[in-house]
């Protein structure tokens, strides 16, 4: 019997390699990933010429530009990956009829409001890699249907480049670090996004769910609130790192881009629509941490 296959798009990012890891977790569906080198969604005809030779049942972009600072200077790459690209999968997904899944961010949100952030609030994006996030959004609701966009904040995993894993290495590297207190959010760890998107795709699969009940915009993102500040000192007690942390004000810290100062997501919408649990994010910080040790031992015993 032929498995539902999913195609995943920007595989070799944090959230594609966590749904990749997955693949035993849900052995109900053909995990197809692809990397940029295998497919470029900001390339229309080879986008449209592999939907055409490939039957799936599922598409999930995780494909994004998020150099956040650089994108200020790079705007057309910006663009073209963070418009073009999600533009294509949906018109491609559109002409099979099949469900898309496209993630986004919390920097479409800017404000400073102390209550979690519905999906229905203002969107006001200060950067070129938000506000080029938030066409991207558009472009794909506009051109397919069911189209569910993801917004999540603040993703790390054992996988790829974020703050868990360079403040690990400054850690031990330095006696002390400034960290921005200033800006409120919460960590996601990527495997927890990953695994509740393959949920939601399976309860379609087993007709518990419609296709169309994901249309839209939803909010997944860790439970609980912390700084970045918070956030390093959690994973250098977790680790037993000594390095001394400073908070210090965003003002003191200057970015090319502006970061949201408050983006707490507020994910009643995707519990209540599809009865999932989510997990605070020190849960997810702990799981993240012993992954990396694993890895680490499995490193050395190797060598």
């Amino acid at each position: 019997m032929r498995k539902p296959q999913i195609l995943i798009t920007g595989a070799a990012g944090q959230v594609g390699q966590e749904l990749l890891y997955l693949a035993a977790e849900f052995p109900q569906f053909q995990l197809i990933g692809l990397d940029r080198s295998q497919l470029d969604i900001t390339n229309e005809p080879a986008v449209r010429d592999w939907f055409a030779q490939n039957a799936i049942d599922f598409c999930i972009n995780c494909a994004a530009y998020t150099a956040v600072d650089k994108a200020e200077s790079e705007t057309d790459k910006a663009s073209q990956i963070n418009i073009e690209g999600p533009r294509h999968l949906a018109k491609a997904c559109q002409s099979k009829q099949i469900p898309f899944i496209h993630l986004s961010t919390d920097y479409v949100y800017h404000g400073n409001s102390p209550r979690p952030i519905k999906e229905d609030a203002p969107t006001s994006p200060q950067s070129v890699y938000a506000r080029t996030k938030l066409a991207g959004e558009g472009v794909a609701l506009a051109a397919h249907n069911p189209v569910m966009i993801i917004r999540t904040s603040w993703v790390y995993s054992s996988f790829g480049h974020n703050f868990v894993k360079t403040m690990l290495r400054l850690g031990r590297e330095r006696e002390c670090l400034n960290i921005v207190f200033d800006q409120i959010g919460t960590p996601t760890y990527a495997r927890h996004l990953a695994r509740t998107l393959l949920q939601i795709l399976d309860r379609i699969h087993q007709g518990q769910i419609k296709a169309e009940d994901i249309n839209g915009i939803f909010h997944y993102s860790n439970e609980g609130v912390c700084s970045w500040y918070d956030f390093a000192v959690s994973i250098f007690q977790l680790e037993g790192i000594t390095c001394e942390v400073y908070p210090i004000e965003s003002k003191d810290y200057p970015t090319p881009a502006k970061r949201p100062p408050f983006s707490v997501l507020n994910k009643e919408k995707i519990k209540h629509h599809f009865s999932i649990g989510i997990p605070h994010w020190s849960t997810g910080l702990r799981e993240c941490l012993i992954q990396l040790r694993a890895e680490t031992l499995s490193a050395k015993n190797i060598s």
